[in-house]
């Protein structure tokens, strides 16, 4: 359960979301499960990663084969470690990444908070 401004919410983090998950590789099939009961979608996606369209492509893919219904569900896709780059860097990956999946895509870090306020936004 987390708290976002007034808005109380339950909150899960579905790790093992690999390749193969859906058919049993990793730990991501004891997790699929959980995801049906979810309304939103957070993507962590790492804004280092040299194959992001890949890496959304996969999850994505992997959430269709488990049940397509899933695809249907509102998302949102976050370059998350984005304190790692340059702000001016992050954003053109962000900007780059968004136009080729055709999604919006927030940047965030933990570390230094950024984006995370419009990203507690989105979820309530």
């Amino acid at each position: 359960m987390a708290k976002i401004f007034d808005t109380q919410l339950v909150v899960a983090d579905i790790p093992g979301l690999i390749e193969g998950a859906s058919k049993g590789k990793g730990l991501g099939d004891k997790f699929l499960r959980h995801i049906e009961r979810t309304k939103i979608l957070v993507h962590l996606i790492d804004i280092n990663s040299e194959h992001l369209e890949q890496d959304y492509k996969i999850i994505r893919q992997e959430l269709a084969e488990w049940s397509p219904a899933l695809l249907n569900k509102k998302e949102i896709i976050v370059l998350n470690k984005a304190d790692t780059l340059d702000l001016k860097s992050a954003k053109k990956i962000a900007v780059v990444f968004g136009t080729e999946i055709k999604k919006d895509v927030l940047l965030a870090s933990a570390v230094s908070g950024l984006g995370i306020k419009e990203l507690l936004r989105k979820l309530i």
